[in-house]
């Protein structure tokens, strides 16, 4: 049989790459040849170079904006150097389909690849983004996370859930506790900033430590540069960003707070993790965060707390009640989760690629 090539794009942040090597496997097997596009010295270049026989290719891009700034009048030119280069790898590689999760680097490659191949989107959150409104024109589906992301879609639009890496469910509780040097007698509550870190959860946590320190250990994934040196507590341990070592610390956590990306509140949800979620508010962001932790509480599987309201001690009552009532948390997590969604995105990109043949 003939060897099929797929060309994944994505970038900017995890959210916007972690779906995508959470396919490479299952690609792999299905006999495709797996190329990337994204930029250079980028958190998707670090992420796939951790990927064996994937073929990675940079190009130059441009955040789209809503907003006025000076990078407004530049960025534009990236962005049009970006889509040569992207033709020049796509008429190399002929890519037999097009998968793109999203971020500003995806479209250059979108708009280059609509002639060449057909493409399928991924859209994460609740409501869809700049980046995704764009590439969605030129798709051929655009799979969804949430089954109430239809609405914003149209016809094209195929409820998938998301794909989570295969490798977060082979965690090892035993393995945790070593990494870590935690006890294993207190639960243990995992903060995540999200790859880029939160400056207000950071804050929040830190703050409350001497609360919340009586009851829980506490694992801090606190974002590049963000360790605080000058803490020094028992039953507290500080990482900028676990790799590896993450299925680990999850086979370990009772609880998590966290940000509200999609990618990180469904992963949440495959493993079966209660939350509570802090998400990036309005003022700083387009609100899809905060879709997406409402969402989750409104199924039980979350708390949230606005990032306005939070401090130490509305945190600490949270974290509080929510392992008190952790069970009902996760029956209802357990009787509702989609699971993962690599096999439905899969099989979309495998009916797409049988339609171009």
């Amino acid at each position: 049989m003939e060897k099929k090539t797929i060309l994944l794009t994505g970038g900017g942040t995890a959210g916007h790459v972690t779906p995508n090597i959470a396919l490479i496997p299952k690609l792999k097997e299905k006999g495709f040849s797996v190329h990337y596009i994204g930029t250079e010295n980028s958190i998707e270049q670090k992420l796939v170079s951790e990927c064996d026989g994937v073929y990675y290719h940079s190009i130059s891009s441009g955040k789209l904006r809503r907003y006025f700034s000076l990078k407004n009048f530049t960025d534009p030119f990236r962005v049009v150097k970006g889509l040569f280069q992207a033709k020049k790898i796509i008429k190399t590689i002929k890519p037999d389909v097009v998968f793109s999760k999203g971020g500003f680097v995806s479209v250059p490659v979108v708009v280059a690849a609509r002639k060449r191949a057909p493409i399928i989107t991924h859209e994460s959150d609740y409501s869809p983004g700049l980046a995704n409104k764009i590439n969605a024109r030129f798709a051929t589906k655009v799979c969804v996370t949430f089954e109430d992301t239809l609405k914003y879609v149209g016809e094209k639009g195929i409820h998938t859930g998301t794909p989570v890496r295969a490798v977060l469910f082979e965690g090892n509780r035993e393995k945790g506790v070593e990494i870590t040097s935690l006890g294993s007698q207190k639960p243990v509550v995992l903060v995540m900033g999200g790859s880029l870190g939160a400056l207000a959860v950071n804050n929040a946590v830190r703050e409350a430590l001497d609360e919340l320190l009586k009851t829980f250990d506490i694992i801090h994934l606190c974002g590049k540069g963000k360790v605080d040196e000058s803490i020094n507590k028992k039953g507290y341990v500080q990482y900028e960003y676990a790799g590896d070592e993450l299925p680990h610390l999850f086979a370990m956590t009772d609880i998590v707070v966290s940000r509200a990306g999609a990618n990180a509140v469904f992963e949440f949800l495959a493993l079966k993790k209660p939350s509570v979620l802090i998400p990036l508010p309005k003022s700083t962001s387009r609100g899809d965060q905060l879709l997406n932790a409402s969402y989750f509480e409104r199924k039980g599987y979350a708390v949230q707390i606005e990032q306005e309201k939070i401090n130490a001690q509305l945190l600490t009552k949270t974290v509080q009640e929510l392992y008190k009532n952790r069970e009902s948390y996760i029956k209802k997590m357990e009787k509702d989760s989609p699971g993962d969604g690599v096999d439905a995105v899969l099989s979309v990109i495998m009916s797409v690629v049988g339609d171009k043949k």
